[in-house]
Protein backbone atom coordinates (compact mmCIF):
# COMPACT_ATOMS: atom_id res chain seq x y z
CA UNK A 1 0.00 0.00 0.00
CA UNK A 2 2.89 2.35 0.80
CA UNK A 3 4.25 1.89 -2.73
CA UNK A 4 0.97 3.17 -4.17
CA UNK A 5 1.32 6.27 -1.97
CA UNK A 6 4.49 7.28 -3.87
CA UNK A 7 2.81 8.59 -7.09
CA UNK A 8 0.28 10.47 -4.91
CA UNK A 9 2.89 13.21 -4.40
CA UNK A 10 2.90 13.89 -8.13
CA UNK A 11 -0.68 13.08 -9.05
CA UNK A 12 -2.34 15.27 -6.38
CA UNK A 13 -0.64 18.61 -7.15
CA UNK A 14 -0.74 17.93 -10.90
CA UNK A 15 -4.47 17.17 -10.82
CA UNK A 16 -5.15 20.14 -8.54
CA UNK A 17 -3.22 22.41 -10.92
CA UNK A 18 -5.48 21.48 -13.83
CA UNK A 19 -8.63 21.79 -11.72
CA UNK A 20 -7.76 25.18 -10.22
CA UNK A 21 -6.93 26.54 -13.69
CA UNK A 22 -10.61 26.15 -14.59
CA UNK A 23 -11.83 28.30 -11.69
CA UNK A 24 -13.26 31.65 -12.94
CA UNK A 25 -11.66 34.92 -11.90
CA UNK A 26 -14.54 35.91 -9.61
CA UNK A 27 -14.28 32.69 -7.54
CA UNK A 28 -10.94 33.38 -5.85
CA UNK A 29 -12.07 31.72 -2.61
CA UNK A 30 -12.59 28.44 -4.46
CA UNK A 31 -9.06 28.68 -5.87
CA UNK A 32 -7.74 29.39 -2.35
CA UNK A 33 -9.54 26.32 -1.00
CA UNK A 34 -8.31 23.95 -3.73
CA UNK A 35 -4.69 25.05 -3.38
CA UNK A 36 -4.61 25.01 0.42
CA UNK A 37 -6.44 21.68 0.80
CA UNK A 38 -4.05 20.12 -1.71
CA UNK A 39 -1.05 21.52 0.17
CA UNK A 40 -2.39 20.22 3.50
CA UNK A 41 -2.98 16.72 2.09
CA UNK A 42 0.58 16.66 0.77
CA UNK A 43 1.83 17.67 4.23
CA UNK A 44 -0.13 14.87 5.93
CA UNK A 45 1.13 12.27 3.44
CA UNK A 46 4.76 13.44 3.62
CA UNK A 47 4.69 13.53 7.44
CA UNK A 48 3.40 9.96 7.41
CA UNK A 49 6.14 8.60 5.13
CA UNK A 50 8.87 10.55 6.95
CA UNK A 51 7.87 9.80 10.53
CA UNK A 52 7.29 6.11 9.76
CA UNK A 53 10.48 5.76 7.70
CA UNK A 54 8.44 4.48 4.75
CA UNK A 55 10.45 3.39 1.73
CA UNK A 56 9.49 1.68 -1.47
CA UNK A 57 9.57 1.70 -5.23
CA UNK A 58 6.67 2.22 -7.64
CA UNK A 59 6.85 0.91 -11.19
CA UNK A 60 4.74 3.12 -13.45
CA UNK A 61 2.36 0.96 -15.49
CA UNK A 62 3.74 -2.15 -13.81
CA UNK A 63 6.77 -2.20 -16.15
CA UNK A 64 9.98 -3.26 -14.43
CA UNK A 65 13.33 -1.62 -15.10
CA UNK A 66 15.17 -1.05 -17.33
CA UNK A 67 12.18 -0.85 -19.68
CA UNK A 68 9.74 0.95 -17.41
CA UNK A 69 9.82 4.10 -15.30
CA UNK A 70 10.18 3.80 -11.55
CA UNK A 71 9.69 6.19 -8.64
CA UNK A 72 11.73 5.52 -5.51
CA UNK A 73 11.19 6.66 -1.93
CA UNK A 74 13.88 6.43 0.74
CA UNK A 75 14.94 8.42 3.81
CA UNK A 76 16.44 11.33 1.86
CA UNK A 77 13.56 11.72 -0.58
CA UNK A 78 10.99 11.36 2.24
CA UNK A 79 12.63 14.19 4.20
CA UNK A 80 12.70 16.37 1.09
CA UNK A 81 9.00 15.71 0.47
CA UNK A 82 8.26 16.75 4.05
CA UNK A 83 10.12 20.06 3.88
CA UNK A 84 8.66 20.85 0.45
CA UNK A 85 5.18 20.25 1.84
CA UNK A 86 5.78 22.39 4.95
CA UNK A 87 6.93 25.40 2.94
CA UNK A 88 4.13 24.80 0.41
CA UNK A 89 1.52 24.99 3.18
CA UNK A 90 3.03 28.17 4.63
CA UNK A 91 3.30 29.84 1.22
CA UNK A 92 -0.22 28.86 0.15
CA UNK A 93 -1.74 30.20 3.38
CA UNK A 94 0.23 33.42 2.96
CA UNK A 95 -0.99 33.70 -0.65
CA UNK A 96 -4.67 33.88 0.36
CA UNK A 97 -4.39 37.56 1.27
CA UNK A 98 -1.13 38.52 -0.44
CA UNK A 99 -2.18 37.51 -3.95
CA UNK A 100 -5.36 39.63 -3.78
CA UNK A 101 -3.28 42.48 -5.17
CA UNK A 102 -2.76 40.49 -8.39
CA UNK A 103 -5.35 39.46 -10.97
CA UNK A 104 -6.73 35.97 -11.46
CA UNK A 105 -5.51 33.96 -8.49
CA UNK A 106 -6.43 30.63 -10.08
CA UNK A 107 -3.69 31.07 -12.71
CA UNK A 108 -1.18 31.76 -9.94
CA UNK A 109 -2.21 28.64 -8.04
CA UNK A 110 -2.05 26.57 -11.23
CA UNK A 111 1.59 27.55 -11.76
CA UNK A 112 2.29 27.22 -8.03
CA UNK A 113 1.01 23.63 -7.94
CA UNK A 114 2.85 22.75 -11.15
CA UNK A 115 6.07 23.92 -9.50
CA UNK A 116 5.31 21.68 -6.51
CA UNK A 117 4.60 18.79 -8.91
CA UNK A 118 7.97 19.27 -10.56
CA UNK A 119 9.87 19.41 -7.28
CA UNK A 120 8.18 16.29 -5.92
CA UNK A 121 8.83 14.53 -9.22
CA UNK A 122 12.55 15.34 -9.12
CA UNK A 123 12.76 14.00 -5.58
CA UNK A 124 11.01 10.72 -6.48
CA UNK A 125 12.30 10.02 -10.01
CA UNK A 126 14.33 6.86 -10.46
CA UNK A 127 15.73 7.62 -13.90
CA UNK A 128 17.83 10.40 -15.39
CA UNK A 129 15.45 11.53 -18.10
CA UNK A 130 12.45 11.93 -15.81
CA UNK A 131 14.55 13.99 -13.41
CA UNK A 132 15.09 16.29 -16.40
CA UNK A 133 11.36 16.25 -17.27
CA UNK A 134 10.22 17.16 -13.76
CA UNK A 135 13.06 19.67 -13.48
CA UNK A 136 11.66 21.44 -16.54
CA UNK A 137 8.08 21.33 -15.22
CA UNK A 138 9.19 23.02 -12.00
CA UNK A 139 11.48 25.46 -13.80
CA UNK A 140 9.01 26.60 -16.47
CA UNK A 141 6.37 27.22 -13.80
CA UNK A 142 8.88 29.19 -11.74
CA UNK A 143 9.89 31.31 -14.77
CA UNK A 144 6.27 32.38 -15.19
CA UNK A 145 5.84 32.98 -11.45
CA UNK A 146 8.91 35.21 -11.15
CA UNK A 147 7.45 37.51 -13.79
CA UNK A 148 3.86 37.16 -12.60
CA UNK A 149 3.43 40.86 -11.82
CA UNK A 150 4.60 41.82 -15.36
CA UNK A 151 6.50 44.89 -14.14
CA UNK A 152 9.77 45.91 -15.80
CA UNK A 153 11.98 44.62 -12.99
CA UNK A 154 10.17 41.29 -12.86
CA UNK A 155 10.31 40.71 -16.61
CA UNK A 156 14.02 41.56 -16.72
CA UNK A 157 14.72 39.11 -13.86
CA UNK A 158 12.61 36.46 -15.58
CA UNK A 159 14.58 36.81 -18.81
CA UNK A 160 17.91 36.36 -17.00
CA UNK A 161 16.51 33.46 -14.97
CA UNK A 162 15.08 31.85 -18.12
CA UNK A 163 18.35 32.14 -20.03
CA UNK A 164 20.55 30.74 -17.27
CA UNK A 165 17.95 28.17 -16.22
CA UNK A 166 17.79 26.83 -19.76
CA UNK A 167 21.57 26.64 -19.84
CA UNK A 168 21.50 24.50 -16.71
CA UNK A 169 18.73 22.32 -18.15
CA UNK A 170 20.75 21.89 -21.37
CA UNK A 171 23.74 20.66 -19.34
CA UNK A 172 21.51 18.13 -17.59
CA UNK A 173 20.00 16.97 -20.89
CA UNK A 174 23.44 16.57 -22.47
CA UNK A 175 24.51 14.56 -19.43
CA UNK A 176 21.47 12.32 -19.90
CA UNK A 177 22.40 11.89 -23.59
CA UNK A 178 25.96 10.87 -22.68
CA UNK A 179 24.68 8.35 -20.14
CA UNK A 180 22.23 6.76 -22.58
CA UNK A 181 24.67 6.76 -25.47
CA UNK A 182 27.41 5.06 -23.47
CA UNK A 183 25.40 2.64 -21.32
CA UNK A 184 22.11 2.12 -23.18
CA UNK A 185 20.01 2.84 -20.09
CA UNK A 186 18.34 5.83 -18.45
CA UNK A 187 17.38 4.15 -15.19
CA UNK A 188 19.69 5.29 -12.42
CA UNK A 189 19.82 1.99 -10.57
CA UNK A 190 20.41 0.05 -13.79
CA UNK A 191 23.11 2.54 -14.83
CA UNK A 192 24.92 2.13 -11.52
CA UNK A 193 24.78 -1.67 -11.78
CA UNK A 194 26.01 -1.70 -15.38
CA UNK A 195 28.95 0.61 -14.76
CA UNK A 196 29.86 -1.00 -11.39
CA UNK A 197 31.89 2.07 -10.46
CA UNK A 198 33.96 1.97 -13.65
CA UNK A 199 33.65 5.31 -15.42
CA UNK A 200 35.16 6.04 -18.82
CA UNK A 201 35.96 9.54 -20.04
CA UNK A 202 32.51 9.97 -21.56
CA UNK A 203 30.77 9.22 -18.26
CA UNK A 204 33.10 11.59 -16.44
CA UNK A 205 31.99 14.27 -18.89
CA UNK A 206 28.38 13.36 -18.08
CA UNK A 207 29.10 13.72 -14.35
CA UNK A 208 30.67 17.12 -14.97
CA UNK A 209 27.61 18.24 -16.95
CA UNK A 210 25.31 17.10 -14.12
CA UNK A 211 27.37 19.01 -11.55
CA UNK A 212 27.19 22.18 -13.66
CA UNK A 213 23.48 21.79 -14.46
CA UNK A 214 22.31 21.01 -10.96
CA UNK A 215 24.86 23.44 -9.48
CA UNK A 216 23.26 26.20 -11.53
CA UNK A 217 19.82 25.24 -10.24
CA UNK A 218 21.22 25.32 -6.68
CA UNK A 219 22.75 28.77 -7.41
CA UNK A 220 26.23 27.73 -6.31
CA UNK A 221 28.96 30.28 -7.00
CA UNK A 222 30.00 30.93 -9.79
CA UNK A 223 26.66 29.70 -11.23
CA UNK A 224 24.53 32.01 -9.10
CA UNK A 225 23.94 35.07 -11.28
CA UNK A 226 20.22 34.42 -11.81
CA UNK A 227 19.25 34.17 -8.14
CA UNK A 228 19.81 37.74 -6.80
CA UNK A 229 17.41 39.09 -9.44
CA UNK A 230 14.83 36.30 -9.54
CA UNK A 231 14.16 35.91 -5.81
CA UNK A 232 13.50 39.60 -5.00
CA UNK A 233 11.38 40.13 -8.13
CA UNK A 234 9.00 37.23 -7.60
CA UNK A 235 5.79 37.55 -5.56
CA UNK A 236 6.69 36.95 -1.92
CA UNK A 237 5.17 33.43 -1.60
CA UNK A 238 7.24 32.40 -4.63
CA UNK A 239 10.38 34.02 -3.20
CA UNK A 240 9.84 31.83 -0.12
CA UNK A 241 9.36 28.72 -2.29
CA UNK A 242 12.35 29.44 -4.52
CA UNK A 243 14.75 30.03 -1.65
CA UNK A 244 13.15 27.61 0.80
CA UNK A 245 12.78 24.49 -1.32
CA UNK A 246 13.18 25.04 -5.08
CA UNK A 247 16.97 25.42 -5.13
CA UNK A 248 17.20 22.45 -2.78
CA UNK A 249 14.92 20.02 -4.63
CA UNK A 250 16.02 20.82 -8.19
CA UNK A 251 19.61 21.66 -7.27
CA UNK A 252 21.05 20.30 -4.03
CA UNK A 253 19.01 17.09 -3.88
CA UNK A 254 19.56 16.19 -7.54
CA UNK A 255 23.27 17.01 -7.34
CA UNK A 256 23.82 14.92 -4.21
CA UNK A 257 21.69 12.02 -5.42
CA UNK A 258 23.35 11.75 -8.83
CA UNK A 259 26.96 12.53 -7.88
CA UNK A 260 27.15 10.57 -4.61
CA UNK A 261 24.55 7.79 -4.95
CA UNK A 262 24.31 6.93 -8.64
CA UNK A 263 27.79 7.76 -9.83
CA UNK A 264 30.48 6.32 -7.52
CA UNK A 265 31.29 8.71 -4.67
CA UNK A 266 34.83 9.64 -5.76
CA UNK A 267 37.15 11.85 -3.73
CA UNK A 268 37.35 14.37 -6.58
CA UNK A 269 33.55 14.76 -6.46
CA UNK A 270 33.69 15.51 -2.75
CA UNK A 271 36.44 18.07 -3.35
CA UNK A 272 34.40 19.81 -6.06
CA UNK A 273 31.34 19.96 -3.81
CA UNK A 274 33.45 21.27 -0.93
CA UNK A 275 35.05 23.95 -3.12
CA UNK A 276 31.70 25.09 -4.55
CA UNK A 277 30.22 25.15 -1.04
CA UNK A 278 33.07 27.14 0.47
CA UNK A 279 33.09 29.64 -2.39
CA UNK A 280 29.30 30.08 -2.19
CA UNK A 281 29.37 30.53 1.58
CA UNK A 282 32.01 33.28 1.49
CA UNK A 283 31.02 35.13 -1.70
CA UNK A 284 27.31 35.06 -0.77
CA UNK A 285 27.77 36.70 2.63
CA UNK A 286 30.17 39.37 1.28
CA UNK A 287 27.63 40.28 -1.40
CA UNK A 288 24.76 40.25 1.12
CA UNK A 289 26.27 42.51 3.76
CA UNK A 290 26.41 45.52 1.44
CA UNK A 291 22.81 45.25 0.21
CA UNK A 292 20.07 47.73 1.16
CA UNK A 293 17.27 46.04 -0.77
CA UNK A 294 15.69 43.78 1.88
CA UNK A 295 14.80 40.89 -0.45
CA UNK A 296 18.03 41.13 -2.43
CA UNK A 297 19.99 40.87 0.82
CA UNK A 298 18.05 37.70 1.64
CA UNK A 299 18.71 36.32 -1.84
CA UNK A 300 22.48 36.57 -1.38
CA UNK A 301 22.19 34.93 2.02
CA UNK A 302 20.48 31.99 0.29
CA UNK A 303 23.67 31.49 -1.72
CA UNK A 304 25.77 31.73 1.44
CA UNK A 305 23.65 29.33 3.50
CA UNK A 306 23.51 26.72 0.72
CA UNK A 307 27.30 26.84 0.94
CA UNK A 308 27.07 25.49 4.50
CA UNK A 309 24.91 22.62 3.26
CA UNK A 310 27.33 21.71 0.48
CA UNK A 311 30.34 21.82 2.81
CA UNK A 312 28.67 19.44 5.25
CA UNK A 313 27.67 16.97 2.54
CA UNK A 314 30.94 17.42 0.66
CA UNK A 315 32.94 16.29 3.69
CA UNK A 316 31.47 12.84 3.13
CA UNK A 317 31.62 11.95 6.83
CA UNK A 318 28.50 10.83 8.73
CA UNK A 319 28.68 13.88 11.00
CA UNK A 320 29.22 16.26 8.08
CA UNK A 321 26.31 14.82 6.10
CA UNK A 322 24.12 15.00 9.22
CA UNK A 323 24.98 18.68 9.63
CA UNK A 324 24.43 19.38 5.94
CA UNK A 325 21.00 17.73 5.87
CA UNK A 326 20.02 19.40 9.16
CA UNK A 327 21.03 22.82 7.84
CA UNK A 328 19.21 22.17 4.57
CA UNK A 329 15.86 21.78 6.29
CA UNK A 330 16.65 24.54 8.82
CA UNK A 331 17.41 26.94 6.00
CA UNK A 332 14.11 26.08 4.34
CA UNK A 333 12.26 27.20 7.47
CA UNK A 334 14.08 30.37 8.48
CA UNK A 335 14.79 31.68 4.96
CA UNK A 336 11.16 31.18 3.89
CA UNK A 337 10.12 33.06 7.03
CA UNK A 338 12.53 35.90 6.26
CA UNK A 339 11.12 36.29 2.76
CA UNK A 340 7.56 36.27 4.10
CA UNK A 341 8.57 38.94 6.61
CA UNK A 342 10.21 41.07 3.93
CA UNK A 343 7.13 40.63 1.74
CA UNK A 344 4.87 41.74 4.58
CA UNK A 345 6.91 44.91 5.04
CA UNK A 346 6.75 45.62 1.32
CA UNK A 347 3.02 44.82 1.30
CA UNK A 348 2.33 47.59 3.84
CA UNK A 349 5.02 50.15 2.99
CA UNK A 350 5.49 49.62 -0.75
CA UNK A 351 9.28 49.58 -0.46
CA UNK A 352 12.09 47.06 -0.03
CA UNK A 353 14.75 49.67 0.78
CA UNK A 354 15.98 49.34 4.37
CA UNK A 355 17.08 53.01 4.52
CA UNK A 356 13.49 54.11 3.94
CA UNK A 357 12.09 52.02 6.80
CA UNK A 358 12.51 52.34 10.55
CA UNK A 359 10.48 51.77 13.71
CA UNK A 360 8.12 49.29 12.03
CA UNK A 361 8.07 46.98 15.06
CA UNK A 362 5.57 49.37 16.67
CA UNK A 363 3.16 49.13 13.76
CA UNK A 364 3.80 45.50 12.74
CA UNK A 365 4.63 43.54 15.92
CA UNK A 366 3.92 40.06 14.55
CA UNK A 367 5.98 40.64 11.42
CA UNK A 368 8.82 42.17 13.46
CA UNK A 369 8.84 39.35 16.05
CA UNK A 370 8.76 36.54 13.52
CA UNK A 371 11.46 38.20 11.41
CA UNK A 372 13.60 38.58 14.53
CA UNK A 373 13.26 34.85 15.23
CA UNK A 374 14.32 34.04 11.66
CA UNK A 375 17.23 36.52 11.87
CA UNK A 376 18.52 34.87 15.04
CA UNK A 377 18.09 31.43 13.49
CA UNK A 378 20.01 32.20 10.29
CA UNK A 379 22.72 33.93 12.34
CA UNK A 380 23.27 30.70 14.26
CA UNK A 381 22.38 31.88 17.75
CA UNK A 382 20.97 29.46 20.37
CA UNK A 383 18.38 28.16 21.03
CA UNK A 384 17.27 28.44 17.39
CA UNK A 385 17.65 25.66 14.84
CA UNK A 386 20.41 27.29 12.77
CA UNK A 387 22.79 27.22 15.73
CA UNK A 388 22.81 23.44 16.06
CA UNK A 389 23.25 22.64 12.38
CA UNK A 390 26.07 25.16 12.02
CA UNK A 391 27.87 23.80 15.08
CA UNK A 392 27.63 20.25 13.69
CA UNK A 393 29.06 21.35 10.32
CA UNK A 394 31.93 23.29 11.94
CA UNK A 395 32.78 20.41 14.26
CA UNK A 396 32.63 17.96 11.33
CA UNK A 397 35.15 20.16 9.47
CA UNK A 398 37.46 20.05 12.49
CA UNK A 399 37.13 16.26 12.78
CA UNK A 400 37.95 15.89 9.08
CA UNK A 401 40.98 18.21 9.50
CA UNK A 402 39.42 20.78 7.16
CA UNK A 403 40.36 23.66 9.41
CA UNK A 404 40.14 26.29 6.67
CA UNK A 405 36.50 25.47 6.03
CA UNK A 406 35.78 25.50 9.79
CA UNK A 407 37.32 28.97 10.21
CA UNK A 408 35.49 30.25 7.13
CA UNK A 409 32.18 28.93 8.49
CA UNK A 410 32.70 30.78 11.78
CA UNK A 411 33.69 34.04 10.06
CA UNK A 412 30.72 33.84 7.69
CA UNK A 413 28.41 33.25 10.65
CA UNK A 414 29.74 36.40 12.36
CA UNK A 415 29.20 38.39 9.15
CA UNK A 416 25.68 36.97 8.92
CA UNK A 417 24.96 38.28 12.42
CA UNK A 418 26.23 41.72 11.38
CA UNK A 419 24.07 41.66 8.25
CA UNK A 420 20.88 40.90 10.15
CA UNK A 421 21.68 43.39 12.89
CA UNK A 422 21.54 45.93 10.06
CA UNK A 423 18.16 44.57 8.97
CA UNK A 424 16.72 44.80 12.46
CA UNK A 425 18.14 48.28 13.09
CA UNK A 426 16.98 49.90 9.88
CA UNK A 427 13.68 48.06 9.33
CA UNK A 428 12.16 47.49 12.75
CA UNK A 429 13.98 49.53 15.40
CA UNK A 430 14.81 53.21 15.72
CA UNK A 431 12.42 56.10 15.36
CA UNK A 432 9.20 55.59 13.43
CA UNK A 433 9.13 57.83 10.37
CA UNK A 434 6.04 59.97 10.01
CA UNK A 435 5.10 58.45 6.65
CA UNK A 436 4.69 55.02 8.31
CA UNK A 437 2.37 56.16 11.12
CA UNK A 438 -0.66 54.72 9.33
CA UNK A 439 1.02 51.39 8.55
CA UNK A 440 -0.74 48.45 10.18
CA UNK A 441 -0.13 44.73 10.60
CA UNK A 442 -0.69 42.47 7.59
CA UNK A 443 -3.89 40.36 7.22
CA UNK A 444 -4.46 37.31 9.43
CA UNK A 445 -3.55 34.60 6.92
CA UNK A 446 -0.17 36.23 6.29
CA UNK A 447 0.46 36.44 10.04
CA UNK A 448 -0.53 32.78 10.52
CA UNK A 449 2.02 31.63 7.94
CA UNK A 450 4.80 33.65 9.60
CA UNK A 451 3.97 32.50 13.14
CA UNK A 452 3.82 28.89 11.93
CA UNK A 453 7.37 29.09 10.54
CA UNK A 454 8.66 31.03 13.56
CA UNK A 455 7.44 28.30 15.91
CA UNK A 456 9.00 25.74 13.58
CA UNK A 457 12.39 27.46 13.87
CA UNK A 458 12.25 26.78 17.61
CA UNK A 459 10.82 23.28 17.45
CA UNK A 460 13.35 22.12 14.85
CA UNK A 461 16.08 22.67 17.43
CA UNK A 462 14.73 19.53 19.10
CA UNK A 463 15.99 17.48 16.15
CA UNK A 464 19.38 17.55 17.84
CA UNK A 465 17.90 15.26 20.52
CA UNK A 466 18.92 11.63 19.74
CA UNK A 467 15.39 10.21 19.52
CA UNK A 468 14.09 12.88 17.17
CA UNK A 469 17.31 12.89 15.15
CA UNK A 470 17.13 9.15 14.53
CA UNK A 471 13.55 9.37 13.27
CA UNK A 472 13.79 12.48 11.05
CA UNK A 473 17.41 13.04 10.01
CA UNK A 474 19.25 9.72 10.28
CA UNK A 475 17.34 7.90 7.49
CA UNK A 476 18.32 10.68 5.08
CA UNK A 477 21.96 10.51 6.20
CA UNK A 478 21.99 6.73 5.80
CA UNK A 479 20.52 7.04 2.30
CA UNK A 480 23.37 9.29 1.18
CA UNK A 481 26.12 7.27 2.83
CA UNK A 482 24.87 3.87 1.64
CA UNK A 483 24.67 4.66 -2.06
CA UNK A 484 24.72 1.02 -3.13
CA UNK A 485 21.72 0.34 -0.91
CA UNK A 486 19.79 3.06 -2.74
CA UNK A 487 20.63 1.45 -6.08
CA UNK A 488 19.38 -1.95 -4.91
CA UNK A 489 16.28 -0.43 -3.34
CA UNK A 490 15.41 1.89 -6.24
CA UNK A 491 15.85 -0.90 -8.74
CA UNK A 492 13.43 -3.11 -6.86
CA UNK A 493 16.13 -5.78 -6.62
Amino acid sequence: MNNFLIPFFVILPLGAAFIVALVPKHLNKVADAIANVSAFLLLVASAYVCMNNVSGVYFVGGWKIPIGINMALDGFSALMLLIISIITVASSIYSISYMEQFTWKSKFYCLFLLMVTGMNGVVLSGDFFNIFVFLEIASIASYALVGYGCRHEELEATFKYLALGNLGALCVLLGVAFVYGLTGTLNMADFSIRTAGNLNNGLLVALGLFIIGFGLKAALVPMHAWLPDAHPSAPTPISAMLSGVFIKATGVYALVRVSLNIFPAMQVTHEIILALGGLSMVVGVFMAIGQWDFKRLLAYHSISQIGYVMIGIGLGTPLGILGGIFHLINHAAFKSLLFLGAGSVEYETGTRQLRQMGGLSRQMPVTASSTLVASLAISGLPPFNGFFSKVIIIWACVQAHRYGYAVAAVVVSVMTIASFMKVQKYAFFGALKSKWEKVKEVPATMRIAMVFLAVLCLLMSLLIVPGAREVVLQPAVDSIIAGTNYVTHAGGL
